[in-house]
């Protein structure tokens, strides 16, 4: 079956494709009570924008789990497009917290958010309604007196908070984990449409998602940094990045920054094969390697370095892998190794110029599919436009790199180790 196609109008691939199947039956993106048929052209979209509005009156908006570039971008077109459209539009802070736990928030937890707020945030990093990646209403956390943490389910109170606030519906910006949370809330009747964001670029059924663009272009000028001093003292540098069990960000960032191995969790690498890559430099003359390793690669064999492990509804915390590799290829190749560790770098900072379109096409794209009529759908970047996917879909699943890709192949045939030995070709 083909998708529903909701023209926004202009050529600039401006249109929600919308696909089939959802949970109770109903399409997901068609109006209640409605066929899900557009009307073709800008005037057809505001009318049928504004024979939405009596549906909606009210909505929030809130962010959740780790910050990413492009977050206000987000929050800043939610609002002004809402705006448009004679809505209300409020802030919930700190993800969930701030209907479930109100006393912990900074400031109001919540707000109603007008043009005057928004104005010029669409450059800043971070979120202005904060977040937090403690505060999942599924398994939200409560410590007792002595110290324990126990875990309920309140997620039928933030459908029922939103009632007593008067939110007809909720813009959820988030990752797995949010959107997890957005489509259980939209099960119990909540109407919902959820944001995809993480810097990871992982999140399934998207081209791609705000914050890696500007997660990568920072990697990228500090793994360019780094060749120098590197090639001033002979030196091997491990640069660790974030990516969680995709090497999405180590992948593009070393290509673009011009590593000489990319090690990434979806090819378990042999570390005597990057050694080999590194020998075969020294020996022709280029006597430093940069070497660029995702948070959750992994050696064959091996398991991941992890930090903390999953506990109190956190996930297990990643990280250490750049160190081990720096120790062990030491060992291996007896040159001086140095290891540095981006963690949190790639997530601050202003947003780039895509990061800052995207986020803004998403979050006017989440009000203009409530205005139509969706719930329970995710808004992502297609080979056309802006579409929207079912939550159902989302969950649970994750984009990682295709080991067999043109991305991949490309790094190969640019003499980049990817830390495994391809048939027919030499570790070096």
């Amino acid at each position: 079956m083909g998708d529903l196609q909701l023209q926004a109008g202009g050529s600039d691939g401006g249109c929600f494709g919308v696909r089939r199947g959802a949970p109770d039956g109903r399409t997901p993106g068609a109006p209640c009570g409605g066929h899900g048929r557009g009307q073709p052209g800008r005037r057809g979209v505001v009318a049928r924008l504004r024979e939405g509005v009596h549906q909606v009156t009210r909505i929030a908006v809130l962010t959740g789990g780790g910050d990413a570039p492009g977050l206000n971008a987000v929050i800043r077109a939610v609002v002004l497009a809402a705006e448009g459209l004679g809505w209300e539009c409020h802030g919930i802070r700190d993800g969930f917290n701030g209907l479930l736990a109100p006393a912990t928030c900074v400031g109001a937890p919540v707000q109603r958010l007008t043009a005057h707020h928004v104005h010029g945030i669409g450059h800043l990093g971070g979120t202005i309604l904060g977040s937090t990646n403690q505060g999942n209403p599924l398994r939200f956390p409560t410590r007792a007196a002595d110290g324990a943490v126990t875990e309920t389910d309140r997620s039928d109170e933030v459908v029922a908070l939103c009632g007593r606030h008067g939110f007809d519906a909720l813009v959820v910006a988030g990752g797995d984990g949010t959107m997890g949370i957005a489509n259980a809330l939209r099960q119990k009747g909540m109407r919902v449409v959820g944001v995809p964001k993480t810097i990871d670029n992982d999140l399934d059924r998207t081209f791609s998602t705000f914050g890696f663009d500007s997660a990568i272009g920072f990697a990228t000028e500090c793994i360019d940094r780094l060749h120098s001093t590197a090639h001033s003292h002979h030196r091997v540098m491990v640069v660790e990045v974030m990516g969680r069990y995709a090497g999405w960000i180590a992948l593009h960032a070393g290509m673009a920054g011009g590593a000489h191995a990319i090690l990434i969790p979806e090819i378990p690498f042999d570390l005597d094969a990057v050694a080999a890559a590194i020998h075969a430099r020294d020996s022709a003359g280029r006597a430093h390697s940069i070497v660029v390793v995702a948070e959750g690669a992994q050696m064959a064999g091996g398991a991941r370095e992890i930090q903390a492990p999953a506990s109190g509804g956190h996930e297990e915390r990643l990280g250490g892998i750049g160190a081990r590799v720096t120790a062990m290829l030491e060992q291996r190749t007896g040159k001086d190794c140095r290891s540095l560790v981006l963690g949190h770098l790639l997530r601050g900072g202003s947003p780039s110029a895509f990061d800052r379109v995207c986020g803004s096409r998403f979050g006017a794209a989440a009000v203009r599919a409530l205005a139509a009529g969706h719930d329970g759908v995710m808004v992502a970047l297609g080979e056309a436009g802006i579409n929207l996917v079912p939550l159902a879909e989302v969950v649970g699943r994750s984009r990682r790199v295709p080991v067999d890709g043109d991305t991949v192949l490309t790094a190969r045939e640019l003499g980049i180790c990817m830390g495994d030995v391809p048939p027919g070709s030499s570790a070096s």
